[in-house]
């Protein structure tokens, strides 16, 4: 009996401090990476019908422009930058996005499901 009154308090913090909001809203962001004039991953899988944080990080020296006339999106990305882009909530299917500085090499899509 004393060690479930001994974890209550902890539940209790747990709650009030919304931690497990926290762990969601973890989930809705995601990372892509520019290295070598491209993107990595080439494809981003998302859910559709959620808000979404993309960051893209910019690993090359150079800058890069990440731009998506699907998801309506143009951003530079400054070298060894790094942007956050406010994404959604999407409807299911796909959206392309280049890199308008290198577009021979530097594409991707993300795919709603």
């Amino acid at each position: 009996m004393k060690r479930v009154f001994a974890s209550l308090p902890l539940l209790l913090i747990g709650l009030a401090t919304g931690l497990p909001g926290a762990a969601a809203a973890a989930d809705d962001s995601y990372t892509l990476t520019i290295k070598d004039h491209r993107f990595e991953p080439t494809q981003l899988d998302v859910p559709a019908g959620k808000k979404l944080k993309l960051l893209v990080q910019n690993l090359d020296p150079s800058p890069e422009e990440f731009e998506s006339h699907d998801l309506k999106r143009e951003k530079i990305i400054p070298g060894k930058g790094q942007a956050l882009i406010s994404l959604g909530p999407l409807k299911p299917g796909s959206y392309k996005f280049a890199g308008e500085y290198h577009e021979s090499t530097a594409q991707g899509q993300i795919v709603a499901k």
